[in-house]
């Protein structure tokens, strides 16, 4: 997705570790790490930097926010060596600007969900450093106990939920309908949960047309009966609207004044820092859709990338941060997974972990960053904002129509 998730986190300016680039003082070059972090996340970067010891080169870290595709413009002497891509369906768009990863790291990029995406006719152009689960939801354990619900099973179960939260003088979710991503995260784990096939079709199709799709539109029937519903988003639609990604967590953790929260595990430090209880915390994640299927995880992540040309230095670089031990420092901060591991987390981003490593699980990456600009600001965010106006609140009767301007917004986007 389009990192503005990232928004909550303050631009930064360009800083450097140990040393100058060369271009200011005429020393060594400068191994410059273009990042879409900033704030909390870019702190926890600079502590996995200086978890690496004494390097021979310094480290410049470059903070691009929203920007970061442009780290693969005109090649110039500011131009970054090692780029943080948290879009890792851009790495097949961008092959031609790469240079391919060391060999002896090269299998990192090449294990399950990651090959279809770094790996090009047997190169690896990319290995990852941070993965994302999300398909999680956060919530307060007292307002459940308080209206005497458990975490939903199934689908159905929760808009059961729903009804008694509200039934209880609660309001169930908090909304950060001004990121749009997130509204794309709650469209694609249910059409992943009632059509994978159709998901992973759209995903790899070279002319994606999910206007096309009958399960498409069933996913928006399904989202449209969840948002519909009377007093379900706290703030109602004008408030999520304006809210972004930290907004509505404080809401539901700092505020109190809704009970949960579809967020990923990178929502962690928020949670805690924000928390007017701290053990009034839990989570679970996405249910599936029907009984005996299996439960959607939408993945995303940060993926390291070398730009042409690369350099010794840059290799190198990549090789420590792709040491399991690396990223331990920011694994204690808090809202990070590493691929493949399931030990050193909280209890909560622990049941992510092993969910992302289960064999047989219900995995894809982020639907929209694979749909290009059918995915972005101007494709399914807007689609879905509108559609969020249309149903938010009104009731059953309003979905179908929302239904059908939807699909056919999206359509007029494809045809583009």
């Amino acid at each position: 997705m389009p990192s503005s998730r990232r928004a909550f986190l303050a631009g930064g300016a360009t800083l450097l570790l140990a040393g100058c680039s060369s271009d200011v003082l005429g020393l060594r070059r400068a191994v410059r790490v273009a990042v879409s972090w900033s704030g909390q996340e870019l702190r926890a970067f600079h502590k996995v930097l200086d978890g690496l010891g004494s390097l021979s080169y310094p480290v410049e870290v470059v903070p691009l926010g929203d920007d970061i595709s442009t780290a693969f413009g005109a090649r110039t002497t500011r131009r970054p060596d090692i780029v943080m891509l948290p879009q890792p369906g851009l790495v097949p768009r961008h092959l031609n600007a790469l240079d391919p990863i060391p060999d002896d790291i090269a299998p990192l990029g090449r294990t399950r969900l990651w090959k279809e995406l770094l790996v090009h006719e047997g190169t690896t152009y990319g290995v990852p450093f941070k993965t994302a689960h999300k398909s999680a939801v956060w919530y307060r354990p007292s307002v459940f106990a308080k209206a005497g619900v458990q975490p939903p099973r199934l689908w159905d179960e929760w808009l059961t939920l729903n009804e008694a939260l509200t039934q209880a003088g609660i309001t169930p979710l908090s909304l950060a309908a001004g990121d749009g991503w997130v509204l794309t995260d709650f469209l694609e784990n249910i059409l992943l949960g009632i059509a994978p096939s159709v998901y992973a079709g759209l995903a790899t199709a070279a002319d994606p047309r999910p206007s096309q799709q009958p399960q498409f539109g069933a996913a928006l029937r399904f989202l449209g009966t969840m948002w519909s519903a009377p007093d379900v988003l706290a703030g109602g639609v004008k408030g999520s609207l304006v809210q972004q990604f930290p907004d509505a967590l404080v809401e539901v953790f700092g505020h109190r004044r809704a009970a949960m929260v579809l967020a990923s595990d990178f929502a962690e430090p928020v949670v805690r820092t924000f928390a007017a209880d701290p053990e009034d915390i839990d989570l679970f994640t996405f249910p599936p859709m029907n009984k005996g299927a299996a439960a959607p995880v939408v993945v995303g992540g940060d993926v390291m990338v070398l730009p042409k040309p690369t350099t010794d230095d840059a290799r190198d670089l990549v090789r420590r941060l792709s040491e399991r031990t690396a990223p331990d420092p920011w694994i204690k901060e808090g809202g990070f997974l590493v691929d493949g591991r399931t030990s050193g987390y909280s209890s909560e981003l622990t049941l992510l972990a092993e969910q992302l490593a289960t064999p047989g699980e219900q995995l894809q990456f982020d639907l929209s960053d694979r749909l290009g600009r059918i995915g972005d600001i101007n494709g399914l965010w807007r689609v879905l904002t509108d559609f969020l106006i249309a149903v938010g609140g009104r009731g059953p009767t309003v979905v179908p129509a929302a239904v059908d301007d939807a699909i056919e917004a999206l359509r007029k986007v494809e045809e583009g």
